[in-house]
């Protein structure tokens, strides 16, 4: 399998911001894989948690999660929690892979990775610390494709809450994190943190020492010690940069203007459905410490011929079927129809982009003046997404 050439997170701050951080992903994946999106509700358990792999031991309580995660897999690409905490990772390719940091043994994917992050932290610093002791204690490894035993990477992740953010880049057990607590920072495929480390793994720079990746001479550079020779997603990086100056420079950045980004198709951060890696999902979040957050899924492939649909966090709050696989082998009712209505060139996506705008819209105006009783929102995801799925049909 060749290397993706694409996943982007992306992430905006005030004083760029008109409410809160928003945060925005879209998940490239193996040709024919299934994204689903699901909820899974805050439980209190000792038992040990299975993830895709291996198992790891009980955190006691967990946070409520809405995940978009690959339907194969327990771990997820990306997602949120009802704290107000979102997570995305990526691929990327060092040159220490070695023992216990051969990617290819079976440990905690970086999807796990996401998925623990969110279950377990109230905050995007906790959200580092859960997934840097797990990281330390497991270590990362094992078969990103459910078809290709071969395809396999470390991470690097965007961890963002209302008021601040963290990039995190791994490599085997070793880390390097700086936070982000205003403007706007992009990952891709690439290492990026290079001499400027907020917090890192014990010993870092005595084991790039040891082998051989730094001479000890200068300041210490994460990106040069720890960057193997494949480098996907440079260019595609540098065009993320750019494509966040651009939709901040309105000191205005919203929503749309993420959505925006994630269905960029010159820069390739937008893949079709016929790409070898096409973008499987895309989320969109407004995290705020104010006012509900609201997450926003496609559920479906390629943003640009998708819609983002809403998820407020409640007591109870639902969501369809139609966005969760039967089997790790069939397809969600929302990704069949939608993929049938491109082959057709149907013409449905117009009238769903409307809708969205609307949405949009909408819920800008009721999650403003809305008071401390949610449940208006219990089914927003799914009133919408059973929408969606009535237009196809």
């Amino acid at each position: 399998m060749e290397l993706p050439k694409s996943c982007d997170t992306f992430v905006v701050l005030p004083p760029l911001t008109k409410h809160g951080v928003v945060f925005g992903k879209n998940s490239d994946r193996p040709q024919g894989e299934i994204q689903e999106v699901v909820y899974i509700p805050s439980s209190e358990s000792a038992d040990p948690v299975k993830c895709t792999y291996i198992e790891v031991e009980s955190a006691g309580a967990t946070k409520a999660v809405i995940l978009s995660k690959p339907n194969w897999m327990w771990g997820a690409e990306m997602g949120a929690n009802e704290c107000g905490v979102a997570i995305g990772n990526e691929a990327v390719w060092t040159n220490d892979n070695d023992g216990d940091h051969d990617p290819h043994v079976k440990r905690l994917l970086g999807m796990d990775l996401v998925r623990l992050g969110l279950e377990r932290s109230s905050s995007a610093t906790e959200g580092l610390e859960v997934i840097t002791r797990l990281l330390e204690k497991y270590g990362q490894g094992g078969p990103c494709s459910k078809n290709d035993s071969g395809f396999a990477y470390h991470n690097s992740f965007l961890i963002a809450d209302p008021t601040t953010a963290w990039v995190l880049e791994t490599s085997g057990k070793h880390w390097a994190a700086i936070q982000v607590t205003s403007g706007y920072r992009n990952i891709s495929n690439v290492l990026t943190i290079t001499t400027k480390i907020d917090k890192k793994s014990d010993g870092l720079e005595d084991y790039a020492k040891s082998k051989g990746l730094w001479d000890g001479q200068g300041e210490f550079n994460f990106c040069e010690a720890f960057s193997g020779e494949k480098k996907p997603g440079d260019a595609r990086y540098t065009a993320g940069e750019q494509l966040l100056a651009k939709f901040t420079a309105s000191n205005n950045f919203k929503e749309t203007d993420m959505f925006g980004i994630l269905r960029d198709t010159q820069s390739e951060i937008c893949r079709s459905c016929e790409a070898p890696f096409p973008t499987q999902g895309s989320q969109v979040s407004v995290l705020s410490a104010s006012r509900p957050s609201v997450h926003w899924f496609t559920a479906t492939p390629d943003p640009s011929k998708s819609v983002f649909k809403p998820f407020v966090f409640t007591k109870n709050a639902t969501i369809s079927k139609h966005t969760q696989s039967p089997t790790p082998e069939e397809p969600h009712t929302l990704y069949s129809l939608h993929s049938e209505a491109i082959k057709k060139g149907n013409q449905v996506q117009e009238l769903l982009r409307n809708m969205e705008a609307e949405c949009v819209e909408e819920l800008e105006t009721v999650i403003g003046n809305v008071g401390e009783d949610l449940s208006e929102f219990d089914d927003l995801l799914k009133d919408c997404v059973e929408t969606e799925v009535k237009f196809y049909r």
